[in-house]
């Protein structure tokens, strides 16, 4: 049994912070909710998320295939689905006078079409229950005091005292930034990037750069993964979800071989070599009289057609009859199969994500607590879960804030 008046410290002022806070101290009343962050903002990825429009989770209700969207964490965002998913969400929100939308994609957003008005919604929230937010207030050390926490601020002579404690600070870029989480003895997943876009430096191809195509494979050359989707030819290279989710999926092999590896795009998605063979030898029958350039497969942009006859050697004003078979095979292989070195990464926007975090197998799935320290919670990016671009980061982090405050909630009564 608690304190009439129990305390709770919520460490990170983002996504999951904000849903921790604003549902503890709307599940028990009485709890005094302290939320710290270390900067002047809070709410900083909500607001510039999905171009300041906010993906605030995906149109997925299946939890088996929504937890594949996860390449870190699988197992557990699974079982975690079970006690908040993608329609409580929707319902948290809608009941709360946010009206949403879907895009074709199943990516949502609130029908504004501006993250101010999750923004809005969550500081509603918190000044509703209550919810002291205090600025600028960096935790460097946690001590725990007979049952209850110190919570060390830098720059503060004295510690705050919490009954419980939830750290929701997000994925951090560098290992010694956990240091005061390793000082617990929690165990760290080693951090590495993810969600970020391959660099082609020097090639030609970045001449392209704007032009998008719907249907694409890549496969990174010597592994095992493969991702298909839309890709974005850039002036430093490949981007788009195809592109970011094989960099989710790859992250920490992509990291280990210093982002330098080489990858086969099909442009064409899935046609094979064998059939896009057979393919062309109908385009010659049919139309060898008539110009290579002016009849590119349809889902290809034209000027991507024309960068890719000129790569094989054929002049765009060439006759399909007039094209030789050499050159015909060397099409063929840059459709299904083009060869690219990467050499580098680029952030993607806002939507960079930090792969690794606090060991899953040190959290009990069904509060978020510590299975180390009664009274210990974490949620959102600070554990070792990370999905692809579309809404799925964010749904993880009010999944894992919500069961983290009912079960403070819980435990406070």
């Amino acid at each position: 049994m608690k304190a009439e008046h129990p305390i709770l410290v919520v460490i990170g002022g983002g996504a999951a912070g904000f849903f921790c806070a604003v549902n503890a101290a709307r599940l028990r009343p009485g709890l005094q909710v302290l939320l710290l962050e270390k900067s002047s903002k809070v709410l900083s990825k909500v607001r510039i998320s999905g171009g300041g429009r906010c993906n605030l989770t995906h149109a997925c209700f299946d939890r088996e295939e929504m937890s594949r969207r996860y390449y870190r964490g699988t197992y557990f965002i699974r079982k975690a689905f079970h006690r908040f998913f993608t329609p409580d969400t929707i319902e948290w929100f809608t009941s709360r006078g946010v009206l949403l939308k879907t895009e074709a994609d199943g990516r949502m957003f609130p029908q504004s079409d501006s993250s101010q008005t999750i923004v809005d919604c969550l500081m509603r929230e918190t000044n509703r229950y209550g919810v002291d937010i205090r600025f600028n207030a960096s935790v460097n050390r946690l001590v725990k005091d007979n049952e209850r926490w110190q919570v060390f601020v830098e720059g503060k002579d004295q510690p705050l005292f919490a009954d419980f404690v939830c750290i929701t600070t997000g994925g951090y870029p560098k290992e010694e930034q956990f240091r005061w989480l390793l000082d617990t003895g929690h165990r760290i997943v080693a951090p590495v990037p993810s969600l970020f876009t391959f660099n082609l430096p020097g090639h030609t191809i970045t001449s392209l750069m704007g032009i998008s195509v719907p249907r694409v494979s890549i496969r990174i050359q010597g592994t095992r993964f493969r991702e298909t989707g839309p890709v974005l030819i850039t002036h430093w290279g490949l981007s788009g979800p195809c592109v970011l989710k094989l960099s989710a999926a790859a992250a920490r092999e992509l990291q280990a071989c210093g982002y330098s590896f080489t990858i086969l795009v099909n442009w064409l998605e899935d046609v094979t070599e064998a059939d896009l063979k057979q393919t062309i030898t109908l385009w010659r029958n049919e139309k060898g009289g008539k110009s290579s350039g002016s009849h590119p497969p349809a889902i290809l942009p034209n000027r991507l057609w024309l960068y890719l006859l000129q790569e094989a050697g054929i002049a765009s004003e060439t006759r399909w009859a007039d094209v030789s078979s050499k050159a015909m095979n060397k099409l063929v292989q840059l459709l299904v199969a083009g060869t690219y070195a990467v050499s580098g990464k680029t952030t993607f926007k806002e939507e960079f994500v930090t792969a690794g975090g606090v060991d899953l197998r040190q959290v009990d799935v069904n509060t978020m607590q510590s299975k180390l320290h009664p009274g210990l919670y974490f949620a959102g990016e600070v554990l070792d879960v990370d999905g692809v671009t579309g809404g799925f980061n964010f749904q993880h982090a009010w999944t894992s804030g919500y069961i983290a405050a009912s079960a403070i909630a819980t435990a406070a009564t």
